[in-house]
């Protein structure tokens, strides 16, 4: 793809890269910017007395010394050019995580033919590997991930300094791979709402027979209305009791029966109860404003409803 001249010059590429790609990236001219670094600087600035005092006494060895200097400098750009080009860069597959968790970003690096020495890789964090030719490698870098959403990683840079350190080539790069960033879930021992119904509203809702079918140890979820009073004031522990052969708890979650002083609160309180409900077992339904899942348990339910509140007014 081809940029226009005002394109190529825009200070955002050489900051920030060109549009995020949804595949792999090849490292090319159109990619790799090169300056000298301070060492560089100073080198520019030994040849430059090396050619004065050559001038000025008119010492042949010193212009010698100072053009053959002058030599390894342009060879040199050429060098750190090779050193990323030809650099194939692709973006993993990236794991879901709670807000203010680490994010872990993967990218596998495949250098080709060229063996590809200190490359150094940036994100937030900042990693320095060595790539064997014909090896690829995949890195995790890691960011913390404060808001909920779909995240794009920020600006991937793949900075070299090889072979001899006086020149610094890098090359920015975005990739349409988003991190999805579920809520943060509000501390521990949130307890369940109460409220019965089956209908959209937050609570349980008992299914099967209401025939007595014994005690079982309490368990995180179970109502108020389950616990044996009797067998607890007789000091035997905490127990809940149980009806019918076919008895299921149905525990409802809804945005409305959540207290929070602004959404945010409100959807890490659902998501303290998502986890919970998975965590013990129960089958749990989710309802938010235009959407509604069915009661259920396992991963596969757990994630959508994760997702839907990740997502949810963004």
């Amino acid at each position: 793809m081809s940029l226009k001249l005002s394109e190529r010059f825009r200070l955002s590429r050489f900051i920030r890269g060109e549009a995020p790609s949804g595949d792999a990236i090849e490292l090319n001219h159109r990619r790799i910017f090169i300056i000298p670094n301070r060492r560089g600087l100073l080198f520019v600035g030994l040849i430059g007395v090396l050619l004065l005092i050559g001038y000025v006494y008119g010492n042949n060895l010193c212009y010698l010394l100072g053009f053959l200097l002058a030599g390894v400098f342009f060879v040199t750009i050429l060098h750190t050019y090779l050193a990323l080009a030809g650099l194939v860069v692709r973006a993993g597959r990236q794991a879901p995580v709670f807000a203010g968790q680490p994010a872990a970003y993967a990218f596998t690096l495949e250098p080709g033919r060229r063996p590809r020495p200190n490359l150094e890789l940036s994100l937030r964090s900042r990693l320095t590997v060595e790539l064997p030719a014909e090896q690829s490698r995949t890195v995790t870098l890691f960011e913390t991930a404060a808001l909920r959403g779909r995240r794009q990683p920020g600006t991937l840079t793949v900075t070299s300094s090889y072979p001899l350190g006086i020149f610094r080539a890098w090359s920015p790069l975005r990739f349409d791979s988003p991190l999805l960033v579920y809520p943060k879930p509000a501390e521990p021992g949130a307890p369940f709402p109460e409220q019965a119904g089956g209908d959209g509203r937050a609570g349980y809702r008992a299914r099967g027979g209401d025939e007595f079918n014994g005690l079982r140890a309490y368990q995180l979820g179970d109502t108020l209305r389950q616990i044996d009073w009797k067998t607890y004031a007789k000091g035997q522990g905490v127990h809940s009791k149980q009806y019918g052969g076919n008895t299921a708890a149905e525990l409802w979650l809804d945005l409305q029966a959540a207290s929070g002083h602004h959404l945010e609160e409100r959807l890490s309180l659902l998501c303290r109860w998502v986890v919970d409900a998975e965590h013990a077992g129960l089958r749990y339904g989710l309802v938010l404003p235009n959407l509604r899942f069915a009661p259920d348990r396992g991963t596969q339910h757990y994630r959508r409803c994760l997702e839907a509140l990740a997502v949810f007014g963004v």
